[in-house]
């Protein structure tokens, strides 16, 4: 995004001596220490000898010309879901804070490692990353960088995470994205947010949510930076990203559910960038997706996500459920209902509402939607239950389409300076990754103005 840095821009600073990575390291340590700033909500843990320790070491291996990438001593986060080799994975809870320490860094964060990259600390987010509003009663909830005086909610699971970035404590964040997790926070801080296919990451080392819902994915300051975090924790080869002309895209905005109940300013916005592509060139067309239909019926009892955390749990339950959040632990019991029959209809349900979507969406180059149906809302606003779990739903709502038809997503900022915060997602089939993030990249910089 423009007036932020970016990881090519880290880089050449980097390559030309214009900063070094015990720096950047040392200015993020001071904006997470900052008291008038997020950082004592925003994150769980903060590493900062061994992050200064590893960025000199960057800064040595680049005076020798030995440094493993071009992105060697930047610093990012990481969500507190992830196991950190001698550190306890929390997962935002208060039942696993006696656990034993990692053994192992989970694959994901190696993989960020093993490119230079400088961890600098374990970042907040939702219990056991169960809903898409980002408010922890444990470890405080961090603020939305959108007003922050007021206090709006800074979207989940990954709430931590995407502060870190619009806050300038990190410049690249590992996240995850069950239902939205990466993108949901990125759409209420003006940042972008991208959930992988999720054959592409492992899963390893992460405390699951769904193994069949979950995707590992980075949040950053543009879509070439995203680029580059998706293809190092997919160990692939970091390419340069060719933006795609906006002029010939074929773009479909689905009218079914995907565009229900939108708040007006998410409306106005939406509609204006779709406004601005289509004067650019692009090919808009309005269809039905009548499967989209399928997924609120798949998730009626709970869905993937209560049946498999509920298998994950609920041992953990029985001993320590009183120190859960009880809007978590009520969403994972839900699961205890569910029975072996339920579960093998909704892998059957899947698999026929992947075919049927694939098959739909094949003429098009990507879905283009709203990230969420809302602006963040007020955290005070949500102290009653029936507001927090409205307000949950229409954040995670479009979101879930896209993990549900096992495809992959971006989320970009669409409003301009000084509007309340909204997010374009575009999306496609699974294995479309590299065309999203092309199609992304070409529009970045023209929806917003």
């Amino acid at each position: 995004m423009k007036n932020k840095p970016t990881l090519a821009t880290l880089a050449d600073d980097l390559a030309h001596g214009r900063t070094s990575a015990r720096k950047l390291v040392d200015e993020c340590i001071a904006r997470i220490a900052d008291p008038a700033g997020e950082g004592i909500r925003a994150f769980m843990h903060v590493d900062r000898e061994a992050a200064i320790a590893a960025a000199e070491a960057m800064d040595h291996l680049r005076a020798a010309k030995a440094a493993p990438s071009p992105y060697a001593g930047i610093p990012v986060s990481i969500k507190d879901l992830f196991d950190i080799k001698g550190q306890v994975t929390r997962a935002g809870s208060r039942a696993l804070e006696d656990s034993a320490p990692a053994e192992a860094d989970a694959t994901a964060v190696a993989r960020l490692r093993r490119a230079g990259f400088v961890v600098i600390g374990r970042t907040n987010m939702t219990e056991f990353a169960y809903s898409g509003i980002g408010i922890n009663p444990h470890y405080g909830t961090p603020k939305s960088a959108w007003q922050r005086s007021v206090g709006h909610v800074p979207g989940g699971s990954s709430s931590g995470a995407a502060v870190s970035i619009a806050d300038g404590m990190a410049y690249g964040a590992l996240g995850t994205d069950t239902g939205g997790s990466c993108r949901i926070p990125a759409a209420y801080n003006g940042i972008v947010g991208f959930k992988p296919t999720q054959r592409r990451v492992p899963l390893d080392g992460g405390v699951p949510l769904s193994f069949t819902l979950d995707s590992f994915g980075p949040l950053a300051n543009s879509v070439g930076c995203c680029a580059v975090l998706d293809a190092v924790l997919a160990d692939e080869p970091v390419r340069p990203l060719q933006p795609r002309s906006i002029k010939g895209m074929r773009l479909a905005v689905p009218t079914t559910v995907a565009l229900d109940e939108l708040e007006d300013e998410v409306a106005r916005t939406f509609e204006r960038a779709l406004e601005t592509l289509s004067h650019q060139g692009a090919l808009i067309e309005r269809i039905a997706v009548p499967e989209f239909l399928d997924v609120g019926v798949m998730n009626a009892k709970g869905g993937f996500a209560a049946s498999e955390s509920y298998a994950w749990h609920r041992y953990l339950l029985t001993s320590k459920g009183d120190v859960y959040d009880p809007r978590v632990s009520s969403r994972i019991l839900r699961g205890e209902s569910l029975s072996a029959a339920d579960y093998i209809d909704l892998l059957n349900a899947r698999r026929s509402l992947i075919a049927r979507t694939t098959t739909r969406l094949a003429p098009y180059d990507a879905l283009v939607m709203p990230t969420t149906a809302i602006t963040p809302p007020r955290i005070a606003d949500l102290a009653d239950d029936k507001a927090f779990a409205k307000a949950n739903l229409l954040s995670l709502r479009n979101c879930t389409l896209i993990n549900m038809i096992d495809g992959c997503a971006i989320s970009l900022p669409a409003h301009r300076e000084g509007e309340a915060p909204v997010g374009l997602m575009l999306a496609a089939s699974g294995g479309s990754d590299r065309r999203i993030f092309e199609l992304a990249a070409g529009m970045e910089d023209v929806i917003r103005v």
